[in-house]
């Protein structure tokens, strides 16, 4: 008598790269706990309180800048600008400081809203590629901020004590604040893509923008609000590492431009679009911080992990692309 796997073959087993297509959270998740582990083996301190709360604060303002590339990516999009944003919410933050905490993180804010609404504008409505645009606007940004750290941005670059208290502060003693803003902005997140029509329509429109076009939809108004929205993004992951830092420079966030993206791919999210979720994203983020833990504390030095995040980035683009291919088949 002949099994039922033998007569169904939808039922026979399906091959390993299949099954890595269509349960990728799995993946992820078991390379982030044996990544963990091996890092605990090389430094056994890691796997203590302390050693956990340093990597979440790691972790927080990355997972938040991830998450503004992950909104752009799904349109097709990409910001190249974010490190600068980030940088300049921050310093103008730290500026804004010695009026009180409540100035200085609307200011912030407003700059990361400023810079998005522009790079939205050139991208939405002047249809300049999103490299360029973004690209373009972090030298400019770099050329600005320098410029007005000697002028219009000259005194304070410490953060305000309540702003310290977010970036670097505990809850308890032992969960980091910025976790738990990491934590709203991760609801938010979740929200926005999951339940609310806007998020639908940043699938969408990365998966056939015409088709999108020809249903009615002004494309224009969700890419630029996809673009606002990664620049509150930005600047708020930039307040948060000025706040752990207690102090700004214009090198604050550079070193997490490759990352960000690196988590929104490493997380599942297609760079062209229409592919992808923020629960990857933050399984991507941990596992940045934990690898850049085990970095460290075998003396690699800044270059080479940039040279690390580059190769995660081609070796899972490649990858992704032949398992959607083989899974297709």
């Amino acid at each position: 008598m002949r099994s039922s796997t033998a007569r169904n073959p939808k039922n026979s087993a399906r091959p390993p790269q299949n099954w890595l297509a269509e349960n990728p959270l799995v993946a992820l998740f078991v390379v982030f706990l044996g990544l963990f582990l091996l890092t605990g083996a090389v430094q056994p301190n890691f796997l203590s309180i302390n050693g956990v709360r340093n990597t979440l604060l790691q972790a927080a303002p990355l997972g938040i800048l991830a998450a503004a590339q992950t909104a752009l990516m799904l349109t097709g999009g990409i910001d190249l600008s974010v490190a600068m944003i980030a940088t300049g919410a921050a310093y103008v933050a730290a500026n804004q400081s010695p009026n009180g905490a409540g100035v200085a993180l609307l200011a912030g804010v407003l700059v990361g809203l400023l810079i998005g609404s522009v790079n939205g504008v050139g991208v939405a409505l002047f249809r300049v590629n999103p490299l360029i645009m973004t690209l373009a606007m972090s030298g400019i940004l770099l050329g600005l901020f320098t410029a007005w750290t000697q002028t219009v941005l000259a005194g304070s670059t410490q953060m305000a004590p309540f702003i310290k208290l977010l970036g670097g502060g505990a809850w308890m003693g032992s969960v980091p604040y910025s976790v738990l803003v990491w934590g709203g902005v991760t609801l938010l997140v979740f929200w926005l893509f999951r339940r609310s029509g806007w998020g639908r329509l940043l699938y969408a429109i990365g998966d056939n923008e015409r088709a999108v076009r020809l249903a009615g939809v002004r494309v224009w108004q969700v890419r630029l609000s996809a673009y606002m929205l990664s620049g509150m993004l930005a600047a708020i992951a930039g307040m948060l590492l000025g706040g752990r830092t207690g102090a700004v420079d214009l090198q604050l966030a550079g070193a997490f431009l490759l990352p960000s993206v690196a988590a929104a791919v490493i997380g599942g999210t297609s760079i062209f679009g229409g592919v992808g979720g923020y629960t990857g994203t933050v399984l991507g983020a941990l596992i940045l911080s934990v690898l850049n833990s085990l970095l460290t504390f075998l003396n690699v030095g800044q270059a080479i992990q940039q040279m690390v995040y580059g190769s995660i980035v081609l070796a899972l683009a490649w990858g992704y692309a032949r398992l959607m291919r083989r899974s297709g088949a």
